[in-house]
């Protein structure tokens, strides 16, 4: 199930840098998220982000056990398309809450709830109430990881479950595996600089490994973890040229690119010419505990009864 794409609100929008002009009139250092949502090209990221990864999305729903009347909270939803799959699960005797820094593409009234919600800032909403709790390719722009996977994890009924699935850029940085022409060499320098710009916005390019041990920290059990890795096809183009046309400004800003060099990227993209990957999608899930273990040292008074003999 994939999201369509319609234009953003009209209204205010971001410096194209991301940043403000300091007193002095030098630009400040970039901050917030570089592939926000006010952006006409993120309704297209969502579509082909769907395309790709919806699917291994859902199946980790339904091995999860997600189903007819089931809670569920959607971190950092961005598109409509999870949020009405999890709404379809669940049927009319569940409940689905959809959230974002900006829930501007989602639709309220389409079997979900939606609300404003920063999940390294806010605190849970319903906490302890939740069967499931998912956000995908979230928490690797999040400062705060640890802050915002606390903030998940209390949103969690006892037995409840987290989904939390992101990318490793630094696992797999290239854009074309097969580097042998200068199309595909160009293409891999391009990816080089939007994974420069994604790290100078705090951007954890390493964070996707991390995610089994980062959710036991957070005290869950029943730890695991798959991978997800597409190569290749029309959707992987299409993200891409969304994707730099949404960077743009940004990649030129910063020197990391000049024009000429990003409309041969996007004329080769369009061709047909570059066989365009991802970075592989680390998907990982663990529970909360039923009841808290037993403090050390706590013993049942019935280990300390002496049974008479007979």
């Amino acid at each position: 199930m994939t999201s369509s794409p319609r234009p953003p609100h009209v209204g205010d929008r971001p410096d194209p840098t991301g940043g403000t002009t300091a007193p002095g009139g030098e630009p400040a250092p970039a901050r917030g998220y570089l592939l926000d949502n006010a952006r006409a090209e993120a309704g297209e990221r969502f579509v082909w982000l769907a395309e790709l990864f919806d699917g291994v999305t859902r199946g980790h729903f339904d091995r999860l056990g997600v189903g007819a009347g089931s809670r569920c909270w959607e971190v950092g939803a961005g598109g409509r398309s999870i949020p009405e799959a999890l709404a379809a699960a669940v049927g009319p005797a569940g409940y689905v809450l959809a959230t974002d820094i900006d829930p501007s593409w989602l639709e309220a009234g389409a079997g979900y709830e939606v609300r404003r919600h920063d999940v390294a800032a806010d605190p849970p909403p319903e906490p302890g109430t939740f069967d499931l709790v998912h956000a995908r390719l979230v928490l690797v722009h999040v400062p705060d990881r640890a802050r915002a996977l606390a903030t998940m994890a209390a949103a969690l009924r006892p037995g409840g479950r987290l989904l939390v699935e992101d990318a490793d850029t630094a696992l797999q940085p290239l854009a074309c595996l097969d580097d042998g022409g200068p199309a595909q060499r160009r293409a891999n320098r391009l990816r080089d600089a939007v994974r420069e710009l994604l790290a100078r916005r705090g951007a954890d390019l390493r964070y996707g490994r991390t995610l089994p041990r980062a959710l036991r920290e957070a005290g869950l059990v029943d730890v695991a973890a798959a991978g997800s890795f597409p190569v290749g096809g029309p959707a992987c183009d299409r993200l891409e040229a969304a994707t730099i046309r949404h960077v743009r400004g940004e990649l030129l800003a910063a020197g990391l690119a000049d024009d000429a060099e990003i409309d041969a990227h996007l004329a080769a993209v369009h061709a047909g010419e570059l066989d365009l990957t991802l970075a592989p999608l680390i998907s990982a899930w663990g529970r909360r505990p039923a009841e808290p273990p037993p403090a050390l040292g706590q013993v049942r008074i019935e280990s300390l009864t002496a049974v008479p003999s007979s």
